[in-house]
C-alpha cells in the first residue's frame, strides 16, 4: 500500500500535502463514534522535510501550530514519534 492507493481503503481518507516521504502507514482510530482509517506520518521525517525549506526552528514552530494541532475531521492524519531501534 502507498499513498497512491490509500484511497482504496476509504475515499474520504486525508493526506498531508507535500509530506508523502514521511508517510509510514495507515491506522484505524476511534473518533466521533466510529472507527476511521487515517494516514500515519513519521514526526521526525516530517520535521526534516519541513526544515529543508524553513530551517529547524521554523519547521518545529510551523509543524506544532499548523499541522500537529490541526483537526479537520475524523480522517485527519496522525503523527508518530518512532522509538530508536
Amino acid at each position: 500500500m502507498t499513498l497512491d492507493t490509500v484511497a482504496e481503503i476509504d475515499p474520504e481518507i486525508l493526506t498531508a500535502d507535500g509530506l508523502d516521504n514521511a508517510a509510514v502507514g495507515v491506522a484505524w482510530v476511534h473518533r466521533e463514534g466510529g472507527l476511521f482509517p487515517v494516514v500515519v506520518y513519521d514526526r521526525t521525517k516530517t520535521l526534516d522535510l519541513l526544515a529543508e525549506t524553513m530551517g529547524e526552528a521554523g519547521a518545529v514552530e510551523w509543524f506544532t501550530y499548523n499541522i500537529e494541532s490541526a483537526y479537520v475531521g475524523p480522517y485527519t492524519p496522525i503523527w508518530v514519534q518512532r522509538w530508536d531501534r
